[in-house]
């Protein structure tokens, strides 16, 4: 049997600021290892397994990370697949109903796990063997969820309530019910039940079994839903949801629209690790600690510290934690985060707190990717900015002009085509070029090195938006990333 992934790439991860934003949110961090957590939901759902193999991705991303999800699916040998755009975040019930609708256009039969690309699964393997078991429900025309064995009274969860208790011989329960997230009383009342699991919000069936139970029991998504899909179009490699009919949906789960009201349902009991990585609590618990429970990572220095996590994200940030119990300390090239393990949760209201001020760190990252390569901000002051910018090899800048600011471009290294007016030119190690105010110019890496160059802006304003494009090899329009 061929089973086709659909990995929702859209979430912001704002519980995990700083090191996850909404520019760059958590799914595309290497919070947990070498790869990020949407390289590593890609591996797993890739290949095969006794009894059916995997088919390409579906993957749906905003358009800000449409080419940040194809670099590192290609960055680990993964074929992209499909790639919708949203025209804007609608929560998880219009994504999966737009996969399944493209699926189902490929393939009367087609069949979907859909699954969050921001978890952490450390047993892929065992993963898989769910997913084989769940496949002869799915047959029957039931949908599948899994339901990972909990350790622990947690309230951060929603439970799923099981006729019984799993024993091992069972491949699927049947679902008496979901549970919404509960107090910490009634988590150790369900913990000890034995017929709980923690819902993982993973699921397997067909594409025409998930778009049945959206018309009966959501059908004002539906309509929407599929306008949307019928009138996308093509951008690149990608394809762009159409936003009229797009903006008309409601922002709701798929649990909340279909699951929690339909009636033929399964449950695949999971017990081998999951995490939804959903504060700064879950990456300690999830990471190698030392004697005394502490996680460091970076350069990060504990001393007699207990059940701690010391993290910094920038290199020449040293991170020194004395004498800390239960504390979390996240420091990012522009921003720390300390707070008591017990207040993970409230992460997201200091990201609220910082929006309410004005403070770019609530959202941006010093470091901005697009699809050429990345600059990153070293100096900022009035009338004057100074940048560091990184060119992948075959890079190209979209041919541009600013209103408002002049540009000095200084090559650290590698070999740039400058492109000012009518004029073209190379420029080597330690070569610079100024770029008037107002002057059509583009910047090319022909090698096969990056190209490193610091930029020297000057003028009134220094915003990412003064940008116009006249040209570009990326298909990008108007505006700070197009």
């Amino acid at each position: 049997m061929l089973i086709t992934p659909v990995l929702l790439a859209g979430g912001s991860g704002t519980r995990l600021w700083p090191a996850s934003r909404k520019a760059y949110p958590k799914q595309f961090v290497p919070l947990t290892g070498e790869n990020t957590l949407f390289q590593a939901s890609a591996l797993r759902l890739s290949g095969e397994a006794p009894g059916y193999r995997f088919a390409a991705p579906v993957v749906v991303t905003g358009s800000d990370f449409r080419f940040i999800a194809t670099e590192q699916l290609a960055a680990i040998g993964v074929d992209p697949g499909t790639v919708l755009i949203e025209p804007e975040g609608r929560n998880t019930a219009p994504a999966i109903l737009a996969a399944a609708l493209c699926a189902l256009d490929q393939d009367p039969q087609a069949v979907l796990l859909v699954a969050p690309s921001d978890h952490v699964v450390p047993d892929a393997a065992a993963f898989r063997d769910a997913t084989g078991r769940g496949l002869e429900a799915v047959r029957q025309g039931q949908m599948v969820l899994f339901g990972v064995a909990p350790n622990r009274p947690e309230t951060g969860y929603g439970w799923l309530e099981l006729t019984s208790a799993p024993d091992g011989e069972m491949p699927v329960l049947p679902l008496r019910r979901f549970v919404e997230k509960p107090d910490a009383t009634r988590a150790a009342q369900m913990l000890a039940a034995g017929n709980y699991l923690w819902n993982a919000g993973i699921f397997l069936f067909r594409a025409a079994d998930i778009l049945a139970a959206a018309e009966t029991h959501a059908p004002d998504l539906v309509a929407p839903v599929r306008a949307a899909v019928k009138q996308a179009r093509p951008d690149l490699g990608f394809f762009r949801l159409a936003p009229e009919p797009w903006a008309r949906l409601r922002d709701i789960s798929i649990d909340y629209a279909v699951m929690e009201k339909a009636d033929n349902l399964a449950v695949v009991p999971y017990g081998a690790g999951w995490s939804d990585l959903g504060g700064w609590d879950a990456i300690w618990r999830d990471s190698p600690a030392d004697a005394q429970g502490t996680v460091t990572t970076g350069p990060a220095t504990a001393l007699d510290c207990r059940n701690s996590l010391l993290r910094s994200d920038s290199p020449g940030l040293e991170l020194v934690g004395i004498g800390l119990e239960d504390i979390m300390a996240i420091a990012t090239p522009d921003a720390v985060l300390v707070a008591h393990m017990s207040r993970a949760q409230e992460v997201k209201q200091a990201v609220e707190a910082l929006k309410a001020r004005g403070a770019p760190q609530a959202v941006q990252f010093p470091r901005d990717y697009r699809p050429w390569g990345w600059f990153e901000t070293l100096a900022l002051a009035d009338r004057f900015q100074v940048k560091r910018i990184v060119v992948k090899p075959g890079g190209t800048l979209s041919l541009q002009s600013h209103f408002h600011r002049a540009e000095h471009w200084i090559v650290v290294s590698g070999t740039a085509r400058v492109t000012i007016d009518d004029e073209v030119r190379l420029l080597a190690e330690n070569q610079s070029v100024y770029i008037p105010l107002g002057v059509k110019h583009r910047m090319e890496n022909p090698g096969k090195v990056p190209m490193v160059l610091i930029e020297v802006q000057t003028g009134a304003y220094l915003g990412e938006d003064d940008i116009i494009r006249f040209e570009d090899v990326y298909a990008r329009g108007q505006g700070a990333k197009g």
